[in-house]
């Protein structure tokens, strides 16, 4: 199991073989979290641009006004309601 050691300054490195299991890089951000048993949870944090193109594209580009419309339909079906 791999370790790492803490330093004064509260800095500790990751060791390789977790780095590259976690495919981290250099800058790369992590989220910690302290677990109920004392354990630490490490996260990756996952860069906002790297999610860039994983939906797919709409079917067709919606105008200004067609999601005004839309938003006016949504408003007066819940208003309808009461």
């Amino acid at each position: 199991m791999p370790t790492a050691t803490l330093t004064s300054k509260g800095q500790m490195t990751i060791p390789k073989v977790i780095r590259d299991e976690l495919d981290l890089k250099p800058g790369d951000r992590v989220e910690l979290n302290v677990l109920p048993d004392g354990r630490v949870l490490m996260t990756p944090t996952v860069p906002l641009a790297s999610l860039a193109g994983i939906l797919p594209k709409p079917k067709r580009a919606y105008t200004v006004e067609d999601m005004n419309t839309a938003i006016v339909e949504a408003v007066s079906r819940k208003y309808k309601r009461r």
